[in-house]
C-alpha cells in the first residue's frame, strides 16, 4: 500500500491547493521536516564553500545544466542544445548524468531521450559523476556537460546554468518536503548563466519580476540572463520516419505521460489543434509496467481516442509503435532561445577556453 502521494498530489498539498484538515496537517508536518532538511543543506554548501569538502577536477572543461527546484523545468532541452552546439564547432562533448531512477543494466530515461536527440554524443551515466567524468574522458571527450549538476558539487565545474521554469520558478518559495526548492534561493549565487524556461507562458512583468529576485540572490555581478521557449519540433514514432505535427490537427487524442510538469506538456499539445479526450499522468521517471500501458490503452480506446501522445523521455521506455492497435507517438520539444542566446553562448565559450572569471 503506498504510503507517499504521486507527483500531481503532493504538488497541490505544498501549494496549499488541496484543503481540509488532513492537508493542513501534512503541511504543518512537512514545514517541520524542511528545517533539518535545509541546515542539512546549508551545511553541506558551507563546507564546499570554505574548503572543509572539495570537488574532482575532470581534467577537461565542465559545463553544469541544473535546477533550484524539483520538478520538470525543460532541463533536457537544454543540455541538448549545449551539447549540440559544442558538437558543431568541432568539440567532443560528454554528457554525464547520475543515470537516476534506471534499472540494472539499463540507461535512465532522459540518457535514452538524449542519445535519440543526439546519436553522435557521448553519454557516461553514474551515480559517481567524478567517475563517470573520467571514463568520459579516457574515451576521448574533450568538454563535459553535466546534467542535473548544479547540486551536485562533488564534481568540479567551470560553468553552472541554471534552468528556472517561468510557470513556478521558486517552488512554492519553500524548501522541500515543504515546498519544491532543493535549496534556498541563494545558491543562486553560484550561477553564471540562469536560463528562464517556458518563458512565453507569463507576461514581460513577471518575467522582469523572477529576474529582479535571481539577480537579488545573486548579488553583484549577476548571471547571465537568457529567455527561451520549448517549442514541438515534430511526432516521433518508436520506430519509423518522423511525422509532421500536422498530423495532430483535428485527431482525438489521449495523453499520457511521467514527467515533473505534465500541465506544461498538456498546454503544449493542446496548441497544436488536437481534442485531447483524456489524460494519464504518471511519476516522474516511472517505469512503465505491462498494466500500466493495458490501463492507458483501455483508457486511449474506451475515450475513442485516435492515437496516445506521450513525451519522447516515456516513448523510449514503452518502446512500441502502438498500444492495442492505437498509434502510439511523442511530441519532440526543442529549444528556442528567444533572448539572451549569445550571452549563455559567449559565456559557454569562456568556460571552455579556460576563463577562470566564468565560475562563480
Amino acid at each position: 500500500m503506498a504510503i507517499l502521494p504521486d507527483a500531481a498530489t503532493f504538488r497541490r498539498l505544498v501549494d496549499g491547493s488541496s484543503s481540509g484538515l488532513f492537508p493542513a496537517a501534512g503541511r504543518l508536518l512537512l514545514g517541520g521536516l524542511a528545517v533539518p532538511y535545509g541546515l542539512a543543506v546549508l551545511a553541506r554548501n558551507a563546507a564546499y564553500d570554505h574548503g572543509l569538502l572539495r570537488s574532482v577536477a575532470a581534467g577537461v572543461p565542465v559545463v553544469s545544466v541544473g535546477n533550484l527546484t524539483l520538478g520538470g523545468t525543460g532541463k533536457t532541452p537544454i543540455v541538448a542544445w549545449i551539447a549540440a552546439r559544442m558538437r558543431a564547432a568541432g568539440r567532443r562533448p560528454a554528457i554525464v548524468s547520475r543515470g537516476y531512477a534506471a534499472r540494472p543494466g539499463e540507461t535512465s530515461d532522459e540518457a535514452a531521450e538524449l542519445a535519440v536527440l543526439l546519436p553522435d554524443v557521448m553519454h557516461q551515466a553514474d551515480r559517481d559523476r567524478p567517475a563517470a567524468a573520467a571514463r568520459a574522458v579516457a574515451r576521448g571527450a574533450d568538454v563535459v556537460v553535466l546534467d542535473d549538476g548544479f547540486q551536485h558539487r562533488r564534481l568540479a565545474r567551470d560553468l553552472d546554468i541554471v534552468a528556472i521554469d517561468a510557470t513556478d520558478p521558486f517552488g512554492c518559495d519553500l524548501l522541500f518536503p515543504r515546498g519544491l526548492l532543493r535549496e534556498p534561493v541563494a545558491g543562486l549565487a553560484r550561477a553564471g548563466v540562469v536560463v528562464l524556461t517556458r518563458a512565453d507562458a507569463v507576461d514581460e512583468d513577471r518575467r522582469r519580476q523572477i529576474r529582479a529576485t535571481v539577480e537579488r540572490a545573486c548579488g553583484a555581478p549577476p548571471p547571465a540572463w537568457a529567455e527561451a521557449v520549448h517549442r514541438p519540433a515534430r511526432l516521433r514514432r518508436f520506430s519509423g520516419p518522423t511525422l509532421p505535427l500536422a498530423d495532430l490537427r483535428g485527431q482525438r487524442v489521449f495523453a499520457a505521460a511521467g514527467i515533473g510538469n505534465p500541465a506544461a506538456f498538456r498546454r503544449t499539445l493542446g496548441t497544436l489543434g488536437p481534442s485531447i479526450a483524456g489524460c494519464r499522468w504518471f511519476a516522474d521517471h516511472h517505469a512503465y509496467a505491462d498494466q500500466d500501458l493495458e490501463e492507458v490503452a483501455a483508457a486511449g480506446r474506451d475515450a475513442g481516442c485516435d492515437l496516445i501522445v506521450t513525451t519522447l523521455k516515456d516513448l523510449v521506455k514503452i518502446r512500441c509503435d502502438e498500444l492495442a492497435g492505437l498509434p502510439v507517438v511523442a511530441l519532440e520539444i526543442a529549444l528556442e532561445m528567444i533572448s539572451g542566446g549569445d550571452d549563455i553562448g559567449a559565456a559557454i565559450d569562456r568556460a571552455i577556453a579556460g576563463d577562470v572569471g566564468v565560475h562563480r
